[in-house]
């Protein structure tokens, strides 16, 4: 049983095996047909010729679907390790809006969360090194987030300022016709968005409008100032690998069995 249960982890978890690697792609297509199914199923026309056979192809892709989540759940010496991972978050998000559509009809639309879930092709088409590079970018976020806090609240207080500023300076008569609209205006402005719904007449206000399209060009490179210099001091170690259970990456090459969920190492079958 234990031998059952290696071969089916290794199946479903892996793609350095052949029959990982056909499992993965049959799952990739299998998951972009449900998805056309339910894009196609909200086009009116469509619906109303094949909204049968679509109801019935979505069944049978969301029954497929939590057949493989339990197999998941069941070949793995943890199943918790699986089920909270981001995957495993993932996998169950896709399966719930389908159920749900009994109890609460058009929720079944959600089931294109499943697109989330090609996220596996990285895997598959070997591009594990491009997470790797996801990873130090989240990680350089999370460092940073504290500098971008007090950036972000810095630019609340000029837009907050400048708005203000600006109901006082145009009013009414320009369409500046409450405090809190012509704070959407300065952040349209400062975002150098400008929608033009609102626009100052007199020469003082396109004169602050003019400040503030610079101060929003100048600002620009702040966030990414502040990501780039956390990136540098991140390093990622080359002798680390990834358990293909929990999507941990900070396990021993060497190692036999991941320290997180206890699941079998396959760099070192």
């Amino acid at each position: 049983m234990n031998t059952l249960k290696d071969k089916i982890k290794i199946i479903i978890f892996g793609t350095d095996t052949r029959g990982g690697k056909l499992f993965d792609l049959v799952l990739i297509v299998t998951i972009f047909l449900s998805i056309i199914i339910v894009l196609l199923d909200s086009v009116a026309e469509f619906h109303q010729k094949y909204g049968e056979l679509f109801y019935a192809l979505e069944w049978i892709f969301t029954i497929l679907f939590t057949f493989e989540y339990l197999l998941r759940i069941y070949c793995i010496h943890l199943p918790a390790s699986y089920i909270f991972s981001f995957f495993g978050i993932i996998d169950l998000l896709a399966l719930i809006p389908t159920y749900l559509s009994m109890i609460v009809p058009g929720t079944e639309v959600l089931t294109v969360i499943r697109v989330l879930r090609v996220l596996r092709v990285f895997r598959v088409l070997k591009l594990v090194q491009f997470m790797g590079e996801a990873d130090m970018l989240m990680k350089a976020l999370l460092a940073s987030r504290k500098k971008i806090f007090v950036f972000l609240f810095s630019v609340m207080n000029i837009v907050i300022i400048l708005g203000s500023i600006m109901y006082l300076i145009e009013g009414e008569a320009a369409g500046f016709t409450s405090i809190p609209r012509s704070i959407y205006w300065a952040i349209v402005t400062l975002t150098t968005v400008g929608y033009g719904d609102i626009s100052p007449m007199s020469n003082l206000g396109q004169s602050i409008a003019a400040l503030i399209m610079i101060i929003g060009y100048s600002i620009i490179a702040i966030p990414t100032g502040i990501v780039t210099s956390e990136i540098n001091f991140i390093s990622k170690d080359s002798d680390k690998a990834e358990c293909i259970v929990c999507d941990d990456k900070e396990q021993n090459e060497k190692a036999k069995f991941c320290n997180v969920c206890g699941s079998r190492m396959t760099n070192n079958r």
